[in-house]
């Protein structure tokens, strides 16, 4: 093809040029498709890998009892929040 570089160097540019070809293809087809499809605004469920939070009395684990004390002493903090 080149008669100034060697058969190697024409192999890898052929390979180089396929691979940019292939990629700029690609990159076409991707931006077609987001062009065009447009999912439905509900079709979303969420994340499949973030479990549903459960509700604070399903484990006993995740309830405080609290004495009198703390709980007025929770209330005197509550109470200091400026905007409250």
């Amino acid at each position: 093809m080149f008669p100034s570089i060697t058969l190697a160097q024409e192999i890898g540019l052929a390979v180089l040029l396929v691979a940019a070809l292939v990629w700029v293809i690609g990159l076409g087809h991707m931006m077609w498709d987001s062009r065009f499809h447009h999912p439905e605004p509900g079709a979303f469920d969420g994340l499949t890998v973030i479990p549903t939070q459960r509700a604070a009395a399903t484990h006993p684990l995740e309830t405080v009892e609290l004495t009198e004390a703390e709980e007025q002493a929770f209330a005197g903090l509550v109470r200091s929040f400026p905007g409250t």
